[in-house]
């Protein structure tokens, strides 16, 4: 994709780790998906009346939020086994590999992206009549590394 205009979401992928070098894209059955940058911001007023404002660093989250369990997939055997074997502490630790697909692609195929470190945190498991949900909660924690991701072989390459 190139030119000016507003980007249509979609070319704003995101893929979750399921595996060594194995990563699956987010995004079958939601309609949203935000990271959310939770600044950490400091503000205070002189005696001058003046407003003086600091933001200090970020605690990004994102929810994951429905999340239909599709049997065969990776990553629903990832989140079943959290919640089979009850993880904690760093068995929670996944990568995440946010893709810019709207950007000129070296190769036709490898855009510019970013890769954190986050924990996945399982919120529930069960749902209604529609299906097995199993949403979940990233936690990223601040280990972000530029680089490029290929999305025909599913592989980053840090900068």
């Amino acid at each position: 994709m190139t030119g000016k205009g507003k980007i249509d979401r979609k070319f704003l992928a995101h893929y979750i780790s399921v595996g060594e070098n194995k990563y699956e894209r987010l995004g079958s059955d939601l309609e949203e998906l935000s990271i959310e940058l939770n600044a950490e911001v400091e503000s205070k007023k002189n005696i001058l009346g003046e407003n003086s404002v600091t933001i200090s660093g970020y605690n990004p989250t994102a929810s994951v939020e429905p999340y239909y369990a599709t049997q065969g997939t990776e990553l629903f055997k990832v989140l079943q086994d959290i919640i089979d074997k009850r993880k904690t502490m760093d068995d929670l630790i996944t990568s995440v590999v946010e893709v810019h697909t709207w950007e000129e692609a070296s190769d036709g195929t490898s855009y510019k992206a970013f890769k954190d470190v986050a924990y996945i945190e399982v919120k529930s498991y069960g749902g209604d009549t529609t299906g097995y949900q199993i949403p979940f909660d990233l936690h990223y924690v601040g280990d972000r590394t530029e680089g490029t991701f290929n999305t025909a072989t599913k592989e980053f390459t840090a900068a």
